[in-house]
């Protein structure tokens, strides 16, 4: 998929050069791909998405945690192939591995769609973690299945609150309250968010009378565990399918990742 990156900071140079890249990824801790993805390639995950939703209904989700609020659905690399498009995606990887380093895996790839009146989280960094001693380790790649705007529940981020090392519950009073450094992403669905996910962020009240929807490709770092152990989640058939190269991204033939992922507590940011 070409990259149509549009920003008044940025231009589409920034995307090939992986200083740049890592210069905003470093100090802001996220980086928006405006346009990414072709019109036609959205309105198919709209697509299945939509109709993953409804065959799946009250249960959209029992395979990792349920939102109020939101409608969710997890373990989507099982559930259709346009989704290993998804999670391949050589230019998001790349901004991952700028976040991750060269060694990393996929963690979880799930949907999200904000209720009109609903879909305010407070705020949190993914998997409740902060980095260690190698670094960031866990990257979350947001794809926009419909318009982000200040009204429709969009994501909030608080740049440059992956480096402070404190989670938000442990300095704020009320994690949900409005924030003095928050920004609101706005951007054309098609677009693709990649952030640190220790990142402090959330998503806020969707004020439209529309579902907001998204997609959530969530990336670990190869020494800790998955979200959801991939391994465990996908039918053998699907592993059958699957081609070498997303064997290796879902860890699935990873003695190491088995070790660490098999016996592991579902985590999120702030769902119990």
């Amino acid at each position: 998929m070409p990259s149509l990156l549009r920003d008044e900071t940025m231009n589409a140079r920034d995307v090939a050069d992986p200083e740049s890249c890592r210069r905003r990824l470093t100090e802001d801790g996220y980086f928006v791909l405006h346009g990414h993805v072709p019109k036609a390639f959205v309105r198919r995950l709209c697509e299945v998405t939509d109709a993953l939703f409804a065959a799946e209904g009250d249960r959209a989700g029992w395979e990792f945690k349920r939102e109020p609020g939101a409608l969710r659905l997890a373990n989507l690399v099982d559930k259709h192939e346009v989704f290993w498009e998804v999670i391949a995606d050589a230019v998001v990887l790349r901004l991952v591995a700028l976040v991750l380093g060269d060694r990393f895996k996929l963690s979880s790839l799930n949907a999200r769609a904000a209720l009109p009146g609903c879909g305010e989280q407070p705020l949190h960094t993914d998997m409740g973690g902060l980095p260690d001693e190698r670094g960031s380790w866990v990257c979350n790649a947001v794809w926009l299945l419909d318009d982000f705007t200040e009204r429709n529940g969009t994501l909030r981020v608080i740049p440059g609150s992956h480096r402070w090392g404190r989670l938000p519950g442990e300095v704020l009073a009320d994690p949900a309250a409005p924030h003095p450094d928050q920004r609101l992403i706005t951007a054309e669905a098609g677009s693709v968010v990649v952030f640190d996910a220790h990142l402090w962020h959330s998503g806020t009240r969707n004020q439209s009378d529309d579902l907001r929807r998204a997609l959530h490709a969530f990336y670990c770092r190869w020494d800790k565990p998955q979200q959801q152990y991939q391994k465990a989640l996908l039918r053998a058939d699907t592993q059958r399918r699957l081609p070498p190269e997303l064997r290796r991204l879902l860890a699935l033939d990873d003695p190491c990742n088995d070790r660490l992922s098999r016996a592991v507590v579902r985590r999120s940011g702030f769902l119990e």
